[in-house]
């Protein structure tokens, strides 16, 4: 059930990335992020306006560090969006599946089952086959890398985190210090709010969708598995991202493509196959 809710998380992530690609054209990426992230919190307050109640001093603290990665990571991904091709970015961004389980077990010393490192190379190799199409280093590139360091810290933190505590709460207090965050990005060079219906149908999808059900599923989903089962399990985001592209004429299918896919959905068998032990279960 948990693995199915992230294959859930990973098909919307992957049709966010299709919405945002010609939003972002129209609108400033942080006040797209800005808003998008507003929609969201806004949505949870109005879906359980009590939860506020639950917000203990704990939940606000990890979920105030958890927000400062999470919109740190962006931020750094953002820069290095712009200095690079979306493929290059989406490859390097990618690399959470390795550096998860390596970062899980030097933070807190987890051990990694071979099944997971089995899925961690196999979703590294689809990811690699999807997503590269000629690749060079260049210096622009470390930002990207540093943004994928800053996901695979969210992973692992969140999962060392959230046990016991109320993922909504926990959610929310993210999404809002994640906002906050935002705006400051947005406001520097002047606020600027979607400019069409189709962008803002667009902010819609991407905050209620992507961003408040996503990352609630997403901080669920970390109290009962380990970081590295739920980093393998999003790359599916990639293969998604590929379909649905590929459906509305944003890119052509290559054999390579549904190799790399292939590789991504075995790879989430191989983790999830096996009987697996829960951990403690969260409050919702």
């Amino acid at each position: 059930m948990t693995g199915l809710a992230l294959v859930g998380v990973a098909f919307v992530w992957g049709v966010a990335f299709v919405v945002m690609k010609p939003a972002l054209q129209q609108e400033p990426l942080w006040d797209f992020i800005a808003t998008r992230f507003s929609v969201a919190v806004v949505v949870m307050l109005l879906f359980r306006p009590t939860i506020v109640r639950q917000i203990s001093p704990k939940i606000l603290t990890r979920g105030s560090v958890l927000g400062v990665i999470l919109a740190v990571g962006f931020l750094t991904q953002s820069i290095g969006l712009t200095l690079n091709t979306a493929a290059t970015t989406g490859f390097i961004t990618g690399l959470y599946v390795v550096v998860v389980p390596l970062l899980s077990w030097i933070l807190y010393r987890t051990p990694i089952a071979g099944r997971v490192w089995a899925g961690v190379a196999l979703a590294f190799t689809g990811l690699a086959l999807i997503s590269i199409n000629g690749f060079g280093f260049n210096v622009t590139q470390i930002w990207v890398l540093v943004g994928a360091l800053l996901f695979a810290l969210h992973y692992v933190v969140l999962a060392r985190w959230s046990p016991g505590l109320s993922s909504y709460a926990l959610t929310l207090v993210q999404l809002t210090v994640a906002t906050a965050v935002a705006w400051i990005g947005a406001l520097v060079d002047g606020y600027q709010p979607p400019p069409t219906l189709n962008i803002w149908l667009g902010v819609a999808f991407t905050g209620i969708f992507a961003t408040a059900v996503a990352y609630f599923v997403q901080t669920w989903a970390e109290s009962r598995m380990d970081a590295s089962r739920v980093a393998v399990i999003l790359t599916l985001e990639v293969v998604f991202a590929a379909i649905v592209a590929v459906a509305v004429g944003q890119e052509v299918l290559a054999l390579k493509t549904i190799v790399g896919g292939v590789l991504i959905v075995l790879a989430m068998f191989v983790v999830e196959w096996p009987s697996r032990k829960l951990k403690v279960p969260t409050a919702i």
